[in-house]
């Protein structure tokens, strides 16, 4: 995600709460590495599903309403949060108030699950004002991808409760979305495909152009699953909210990343010791990496980090800023096939 905006005026800045420091990372309830694992329970019909924008603010209000219609067109109610409209320059209102959207959608016994309108920039700036501990004594899906990747890992890490980085709310589904959707969340099983490409019914002179798998390293590793979006992967690196990469498979994915800037954020992590030990990698789609003058190409930057990786490598899955994206457990147990291409889901996510 390319983000390179900055506050001009000081009243910008005292509206964000930015004349003082941000709240420390010791204001959080728990460090270290991530508790027992902690399963939210499957979607149901009817159930109740908190809207909230942790992030940057929809475009336009009627984002918002046609959010909850499509909640309520896969069979739940909506429940908003308190604060989903407003908006604090380019965040969807001050660092507290989405904090506090957050928190109160976990400890509100009505509310079964919580669904986030969109992502964009700010998630990182709440994680020291989230109560871990009500998180993990409310246990809940917690649905979104791109800049809801700091929560759902940050909540990993803290509380062991499984997040689900998956659609947000204020964009359509489509057939294949819904069904990796309801696969994981509402009607779960395992062992199952993970991100898989869509079928293609290949013919003569006629093959799969674009949902291609690259098969980067391979050798099957197993274990559990941490990642999003890259970028904020990178911002999270030396925080006490990034996830151990330990003995885990890594998933990552971005847009409007240049293959520079895609460079730089994969050697923060290979520099931070989280590309050493791992299980395995899954390179999701890096959508609009447009390669400007003397640029390495994508292809090459993946070839240079991880063509030597003594773990599994591939490139290609359906994770990403994209209509078919799949959902995916951050924190559930999953295999990666090298040499077969696949993502394989061992248990299932939700109770």
């Amino acid at each position: 995600m390319h983000r390179r905006l900055l506050l001009k005026n000081s009243a910008a800045l005292a509206a964000l709460g930015m004349g003082a420091p941000l709240p420390t990372a010791q204001a959080a309830s728990a460090t270290g590495a991530a508790r027992d694992i902690i399963k939210p329970r499957r979607l149901e019909p009817g159930m109740t599903l908190g809207l909230i924008a942790p992030a940057s603010p929809p475009d336009e209000k009627e984002s918002i309403r046609f959010a909850g219609d499509v909640i309520r067109s896969l069979g739940y109610a909506v429940k908003e949060g308190e604060n989903l409209y407003a908006k604090t320059q380019y965040l969807a209102g001050t660092d507290q108030q989405r904090a506090d959207d957050v928190n109160a959608m976990f400890a509100d016994p009505d509310v079964d699950a919580i669904f986030c309108v969109t992502g964009g920039y700010g998630t990182t700036r709440i994680l020291p004002l989230l109560d871990y501990d009500t998180i993990a004594a409310n246990p809940k899906a917690l649905i979104g991808y791109s800049d809801i990747t700091g929560i759902l890992n940050a909540i990993y890490t803290k509380t062991g409760l499984v997040g689900f980085h998956g659609p947000v709310a204020q964009r359509n589904f489509g057939d294949y979305a819904l069904a990796e959707f309801q696969k994981v969340l509402v009607n779960p099983s395992a062992p199952v495909a993970l991100a898989a490409p869509p079928p293609f019914e290949t013919s003569p002179g006629q093959v799969e152009r674009y949902n291609r798998i690259t098969h980067i390293s391979g050798g099957k590793g197993s274990g559990r699953l941490v990642g999003g979006n890259l970028t904020l992967m990178a911002s999270m690196t030396g925080s006490p909210y990034f996830p151990s990469t330990d003995g885990n498979i890594l998933f990552l994915e971005d847009i409007d990343e240049a293959p520079y800037r895609v460079d730089r954020m994969l050697t923060e992590l290979w520099l931070a010791g989280h590309l050493d030990n791992l299980a395995g990698v899954v390179l999701g789609r890096f959508t609009k990496a447009d390669a400007n003058g003397n640029s390495f190409t994508l292809e090459e930057v993946f070839e240079d980090r991880f063509g030597d990786a003594p773990y599994p490598v591939i490139r290609g899955l359906m994770i990403g800023h994209m209509k078919d994206l799949s959902t995916i457990p951050v924190g559930a147990r999953a295999e990666l096939d090298g040499n077969a291409g696949t993502l394989t889901l061992l248990e299932t996510a939700v109770r």
